[in-house]
């Protein structure tokens, strides 16, 4: 049977968002059952995340702790990587028992059928962002930086995390790539019509967009943005904001 009331968040940006936005997400797990029966996290929870065989970053220890006790709890969480922490591997799927995909992945929600992704490298509009996009996504990039001692590699993405985002703090090109995402997902729906949902992030620019046959576009926006999140049911779907 699927989730009835599925819990959408991303953009948590962990690691970087102030000490305010982890506890208030780890308030979030753990009111999570009474929120909702399945929890889709679709990219960027972390500001970085990257596993080696037998490391993971220690920054997030209590995040990943508060995962696992919600998997504990017999919530299932499907991860989809974003620009910030695609790098994901078997701590995430084994250890803590999560549905991760480093990628796009198509899943059921609700009784929906959808498409989820991040969205990094669907809609930017700025050069420095799509070459970015290109670079730490290319498998040679990832096997140099997995040769790399563990302290050196997250010294390194310290210092590259602005650039690993949209590259831009101008409000009208986060705009346009607003519109250009949710153009793209459109025009997805348009020519998949055994899809019933496309499940955006990345623009921190929460939407909630109908086609006339009721098929939807979601972008839950930025839980570090107000800790706004987004619950899907068979019959509709929420925009929200995390109280507590």
């Amino acid at each position: 049977m699927p989730a009835a009331r599925v819990l959408v968040v991303a953009d948590a940006h962990l690691g970087q968002a102030p000490p305010a936005v982890a506890a208030a997400f780890h308030a979030f797990l753990d009111a999570a059952p009474d929120l909702g029966d399945a929890l889709l996290i679709n990219g960027d929870l972390f500001d970085f995340w990257f596993e080696y065989g037998s490391v993971v970053p220690r920054r997030h220890f209590a995040s990943a702790a508060k995962l696992q006790a919600l998997r504990v709890r017999g919530m299932p969480i499907t991860f989809v990587g974003g620009n910030h922490d695609r790098w994901g591997g078997d701590f995430l799927i084994k250890d803590l028992g999560i549905a991760f995909h480093a990628g796009e992945a198509e899943v059921e929600l609700a009784g929906r059928r959808a498409f989820v992704a991040h969205g990094d490298g669907l809609s930017e509009q700025h050069w420095s962002a799509t070459l970015m996009h290109r670079v730490t996504r290319h498998p040679l990039t990832i096997g140099v930086f997995r040769a790399l001692h563990p302290s050196v590699g997250f010294w390194i993405a310290d210092k590259l995390s602005g650039k690993l985002a949209d590259n831009t703090r101008d409000r009208a090109v986060l705009d346009r790539a607003a519109r250009a995402q949710g153009q793209y997902a459109k025009a997805m729906l348009e020519r998949r019509p055994d899809l019933d949902l496309v499940v955006l992030a990345h623009t921190h620019r929460p939407a909630c967009e109908q086609l006339p046959d009721g098929r939807t576009y979601l972008n839950p926006g930025a839980f570090l943005d107000g800790y706004r999140y987004a619950v899907v049911t068979r019959d509709a779907i929420e925009l929200k904001n995390f109280r507590w």
